[in-house]
């Protein structure tokens, strides 16, 4: 029927994105949330989040944040796209007029500039509590990989795996704790010689399950932070997830060499 359009669709590729930069947090400034609840001894995780469209997918000429010149595809990207708790996400549903694109697009930008934040305070904090947590999620299911790539640096590894300059700083953090990440698996390694072996090899797998589903360059790398946190909006969990990517990406034992 005229006017009406195709039910909302979202390409991996976008929703990596939007959760991973968000944080799996509410992006209203006032909010801020974590938008996961952690799976209990009764129930499996629960998400609470919800994505908005900052111009309306509604064709409705009579939205203020209606915009015919964009399509289906651009209106469901993650540019187009910002994430909120269900009462926020309600709220700007409800009053378009009182919440403008430009406010809304103010939001996101802003709120992907404090997560980043946050993780530059906690990342030089983690510890071995933290690695050893990060560590055992991405353990479960692994199996020996194969033999390890020769290193690439880290630019000439960046273009060759289309990541931009928003993952680079993400990589730079994570990098500045190379050597804590190292040391941890070092010590481990004494006691269980085959945990640096079993450590890459969850990040192989899980790597090649996103490849296949067609996941590539920042939302590939937002996905393998998110498997690295466990989905966890914990920004300790976070951080040291961010760690022990950076470290298996400096040594080309995750992403393509």
């Amino acid at each position: 029927m005229p006017g009406i359009r195709p039910s909302r669709s979202y390409h991996d590729r976008d929703l990596k994105l939007l959760w991973g930069l968000a944080a799996a947090r509410c992006s209203h400034p006032n909010c801020r949330k974590p938008l996961i609840k952690e799976a209990t001894e009764h129930d499996p995780h629960a998400v609470l989040g919800k994505i908005a469209h900052i111009n309306d997918f509604s064709p409705s000429t009579d939205s203020p944040r209606a915009d015919s010149s964009l399509t289906i595809t651009e209106l469901n990207a993650y540019e187009n796209l910002i994430l909120l708790c269900g009462d926020h996400h309600d709220e700007i549903d409800k009053q378009k007029r009182t919440f403008p694109r430009e406010t809304l697009l103010k939001w996101k930008r802003e709120h992907e500039t404090w997560v980043f934040s946050r993780l530059q305070q906690v990342v030089p904090t983690i510890g071995f509590a933290e690695l050893e947590v990060v560590c055992q999620g991405i353990l479960a299911g692994t199996q020996r990989p194969s033999e390890l790539a020769t290193p690439t640096p880290p630019a000439e590894k960046m273009l060759k795996n289309k990541l931009t300059e928003k993952v680079r700083l993400r990589l730079t953090l994570g990098l500045s704790v190379f050597s804590e990440v190292e040391h941890f698996v070092q010590s481990v390694a004494r006691l269980s010689p085959h945990f640096p072996e079993q450590l890459k090899a969850g990040f192989v797998r899980r790597y090649n399950e996103l490849v296949q589903q067609g996941i590539e360059g920042d939302a590939l790398f937002e996905a393998l932070h998110d498997f690295a946190s466990s989905g966890s909006s914990n920004f300790e969990r976070q951080a040291a997830g961010l760690g022990v990517l950076c470290y298996l990406f400096q040594k080309c034992e995750v992403f393509e060499p």
